[in-house]
């Protein structure tokens, strides 16, 4: 299993604090199936600044320590930017940093609301080439009162992740039942685990995929598994579900 979203570099934001932390977070990650990681430190969310050289040689040295403590995990860079007026041109200078050096970018919209700037940069993104990821959809209040808003920014070529935390019920019931409702309507592309720590933020990754399964059957699980697969080799990912998987209209958008 590939998980794209996690905070497993160590001191490096408010994810794992130190090394030993990291490797616990290893440790887990493996035990849960997954091989292959990628590391998404925040950047530019008004509390965290990791332009891309320095989560580049931070990785490098959490490989290295992997592979001396013989733990069979692959982490690869990323990132996590905020979303702000100026990442296009952040971008250009080399410190936004794209999933495994790909066109897929991570974008983190606040919590609270969908900035009115939205729309164009994400457009000004594809035209630069890059694939915009809305990261954690779910827990955004706007999108919660108005998903027509994530409906939008999907018809105009961006992807969605959800938390698989958020699937399995650790931000409330609420939040699951959306969750599934985002997947019904054909608006999620990937599951990830926004992983921060061992403790109240870990995996959570074979419970959402079993959750997804139970509703919809393996196909949807391996749709999910692929899209990571395809997104790390920078390949092109299915934008739709499977035909034999019933589609819910929901909420009125459809």
């Amino acid at each position: 299993m590939i998980d794209i979203h996690s905070h497993i570099l160590p001191g490096i934001d408010d994810g794992a604090r130190n090394m030993d932390e990291s490797l616990a977070m290893a440790q887990r990650a493996v035990q849960e199936g997954i091989h292959t990681i990628i590391a998404t430190p925040h950047h530019k969310n008004s509390m965290f600044d990791n332009p891309a050289a320095i989560i580049l040689e931070k990785t490098q040295a959490l490989n290295r320590r992997l592979e001396e403590e013989k733990i069979p995990l692959k982490v690869l860079p990323g990132q996590e930017p905020a979303i702000f007026g100026e990442l296009l041109k952040d971008y250009e200078l080399g410190e936004v940093l794209t999933l495994n050096q790909t066109q897929y970018v991570f974008i983190e919209l606040p919590s609270g609301h969908v900035p009115r700037y939205t729309d164009q940069l994400l457009y000004e993104l594809q035209l630069k080439g890059l694939v915009p990821v809305i990261v954690h959809p779910e827990r955004n209040q706007e999108i919660i009162e108005r998903p027509e808003l994530l409906y939008n920014l999907v018809k105009k070529g961006s992807l969605a992740q959800l938390t698989a935390s958020s699937i399995s019920g650790v931000f409330g019931k609420n939040i699951s039942k959306f969750c599934f409702q985002l997947i019904e309507a054909n608006l999620v592309h990937f599951i990830a685990s926004d992983a921060h720590n061992v403790r109240k933020r870990t995996f959570k990754m074979a419970q959402a995929f079993d959750m997804i399964d139970s509703r919809y059957g393996v196909d949807m699980v391996y749709l999910f598994q692929e899209n990571a697969e395809l997104l790390i080799e920078g390949l092109n990912v299915y934008k739709e579900i499977p035909q034999r998987v019933k589609q819910k209209k929901f909420l009125g958008l459809f």
